[in-house]
């Protein structure tokens, strides 16, 4: 949740707002009578989730050898990360 902002603030002083999420990545959260109604954050960059079948579908196919070799390697990427601490994605 980014820095508290009145709505009527938001609004007197909107290009300015938007100036700092789109170059300074800040991210504000607006309040009307105390309690939130809206973010104004920095776009998400990257792909849509709702993206993934059309990429994987567009790779090319694996040989028997690189099948091998990438499940080798999901195989030990597993065997690292075994010990590591998990992370709060939802954490600040």
């Amino acid at each position: 949740m980014g820095k508290k902002v009145i709505v009527s603030e938001a609004v007197r002083n909107f290009a300015d707002y938007i100036n700092r999420v789109a170059y300074r990545g800040e991210s504000f959260t607006l309040v009307r009578g105390n309690k939130p109604v809206a973010e104004l954050a920095p776009v998400v960059a990257g792909r849509r989730l709702g993206d993934l079948p059309y990429l994987l579908a567009s790779l090319p196919p694996l040989g028997e050898a690189e099948s091998r070799d990438f499940a080798d390697d999901i195989s030990a990427a597993r065997t690292d990360l075994s010990g590591a601490p998990v992370r709060d994605p939802w954490g600040s």
